[in-house]
């Protein structure tokens, strides 16, 4: 099934070599292993790499998993920050160094998805009221779609590169088009910010994913279904809105 795009829509197809979307689980030891999924918050990432402005939200609809679900694990000598190790002029002392430990990191390899996501207006930032013109961000998110992005395309992490490309969501056969239902149980959605939940806290969202025929339909940030936990208190500090006062913009 082919979806159409409305106006403040985006669909698009991302590729990589690599990806690693973590679970924090995993995470506790110092290792890292990947979803075999995308999360919310990554594909949230990756659309905000294509264009994005703080008058506006992007939220992901659906994810479309193209290529079978593939794993490749690598040795890694990650640099531990704040582990206290003896000092080689005197092991009797303790020192407090950056040092390389070993690890091993769980990727997914050569991924494809398709994407369907749009924008909402983030009504918190009242001071940007005059750029909620639908029609411009939508133009301008097309035409960054196309360059392949105004900032780099990140696949979970940074040394996962990732690459988009204009597609209509539902193009094409994919691997698990007749795969049937799989659930993967609680899993990482996204963070709650200061600046789009009007708050000055943190949180952290989980939900219960199930995946049909490879299609993740991902709820809303505010639907019910959404696990909330706590993290800190988090004071927004947005960056401020000078619109077409900064000089040089106005004729």
């Amino acid at each position: 099934m082919i979806y159409t795009t409305p106006k403040n829509s985006l669909s698009f197809e991302v590729s990589g070599r690599y990806a690693l979307f973590t679970d924090p689980i995993t995470r506790v030891g110092g290792e890292k292993c990947s979803y075999h999924i995308p999360t919310y918050e990554a594909v949230k990432g990756i659309t905000e790499s294509i264009y994005w402005k703080s008058s506006f939200m992007w939220i992901i609809d659906k994810v479309r998993v193209m290529e079978p679900i593939r794993t490749e694990a690598k040795n890694m000598k990650p640099i531990n920050i704040s582990g206290v190790y003896p000092s080689m002029r005197d092991p009797s002392k303790k020192k407090q160094e950056p040092f390389n430990t070993l690890a091993t990191y769980t990727y997914l390899s050569k991924v494809r998805y398709q994407v369907l996501a749009h924008f909402e207006w983030n009504l918190h930032r009242a001071d940007l009221a005059d750029d909620r013109d639908e029609g411009k961000h939508f133009n301008v998110a097309q035409r960054m779609l196309k360059k392949g992005g105004r900032r780099d395309i990140f696949l979970g992490t940074r040394e996962c590169q990732g690459y988009v490309e204009p597609r209509e969501f539902g193009t094409g056969e994919s691997a698990h088009d007749n795969a049937g239902e799989l659930a993967y149980g609680l899993m990482f959605h996204g963070f709650d910010y200061p600046d789009t939940i009007g708050k000055p806290e943190l949180h952290g969202r989980f939900w219960h994913v199930i995946v049909r025929n490879g299609i993740v339909e991902f709820p809303r940030p505010d639907d019910p279904v959404i696990v909330r936990k706590f993290i800190r208190e988090m004071t927004p500090n947005p960056p401020k809105s000078v619109g077409l006062q900064e000089k040089g913009l106005l004729l």
